[in-house]
This record gives structure tokens, sequence and C-alpha cells, in this order.
């Protein structure tokens, strides 16, 4: 189960122009970019430790979700 809050999730949706969502739909989303982020987390903390860095800076975040 994903950790992030379902109803900010439901809020993604609409705003990307849903009227309706279902729980499970939004569930589903969570796991997903729950998923996809912690691949980003992971790569960025790569990244900086490549650079000789302990902290995860937002270039390090950026550079990561592009690849």
């Amino acid at each position: 189960m994903a950790e992030l809050p379902i109803a900010a999730v439901d809020r993604l949706i609409r705003k990307a122009g849903a009227q309706r969502v279902s729980e499970s739909a939004a569930e589903e989303l969570a796991e997903i970019i729950e998923e996809k982020g912690l691949e980003i987390a992971s790569e960025a903390a790569e990244l900086s430790e490549h650079a000789g860095r302990k902290t995860v800076r937002d270039t390090d975040v950026r550079l990561a979700a592009k690849k």
C-alpha cells in the first residue's frame, strides 16, 4: 500500500481533467507514483554520492528524473 494520501492523488487526477475518480484508480496511481519516486530518489542519491556529497540536491533529483 502506498504512503501517499489517496485524497491528494484524487486531486491530481481531477486536476488532470477527470470528473470522477474511483478509489481503486487513486490507489493504483499512488502505487505507481511511489514506485517511480523511489527510482528517481535512488538515482538522485547515487548522483550526489558520485559528486562527493551526502546531501541530495534539487539538481540531482531533476537530473535523475530526466534519465
